[in-house]
């Protein structure tokens, strides 16, 4: 269920605390933020409300060398699925959506999406008992109700979670079943919503 603040509230809860008076920075018109429940209980998801905040310096690089940082495409596989933000808020709160971060595990403890779960790109293949999928001699099994994936990284210049994709499919697991949110942290971080560390909400 999608729990919002109205403008009305927001402001009067910043006057009460003393904070100055900003204009209030929501997710869409009518959606202040959600709420997700997590493995650590429920996490309220903001915007950041500091009309004046800035990205921290790492999500300023713009220049990353490629072929390590090389530009990635929309859709990394065919019949992957690309979502946006709103999207990938909606997923954290559909009961059958895992949200799946695929970057290193360091990474993912420093800071990640309330409700998204560590699953390495190196391991996506190996993990997708997880997912639903039963282990066979041959390798995987993937059929009947299977979860909707949304997988991320870095940001659209990361290529670990369109690793993720690729290797997933070819291991057995539907690549209709996969979305990927190609902004990833970057766009996350760009755009002020909550972080929070790998394990603490996530």
């Amino acid at each position: 269920m999608t729990r919002w603040i109205s403008r009305a509230a927001l402001l009067a809860g910043l006057c009460s605390a003393g904070a100055a008076l900003a204009d209030p920075v929501g997710m869409t018109p009518d959606m202040m933020s959600v709420t997700v429940e997590t493995a650590s209980g429920p996490v309220e998801i903001m915007r950041n409300q500091d009309n004046a905040a800035r990205v921290d310096e790492e999500w300023t690089l713009t220049s990353r060398p490629c072929p390590m940082f090389c530009i990635q495409p929309m859709v990394p596989a065919p019949g992957v699925t690309p979502v946006g933000e709103l999207e990938v808020l909606a997923a954290l709160q559909d009961p059958g959506t895992i949200v799946v971060d695929g970057r290193i595990r360091s990474d993912f403890e420093a800071g990640t999406i309330p409700g998204a779960i560590s699953m390495p790109y190196l391991e996506a293949a190996d993990r997708l008992g997880e997912l639903g999928c039963e282990i066979d001699f041959d390798g995987w099994i993937c059929e009947g109700d299977l979860p909707q994936v949304v997988l991320f990284c870095n940001g659209p210049w990361c290529g670990q979670s369109p690793t993720a994709a690729r290797t997933m499919i070819e291991a057995g697991f539907p690549a209709e079943n996969i979305s990927y949110y190609r902004g990833g942290m970057q766009n996350w971080n760009g755009l002020g919503l909550t972080v929070v560390p790998g394990g603490a909400g996530g």
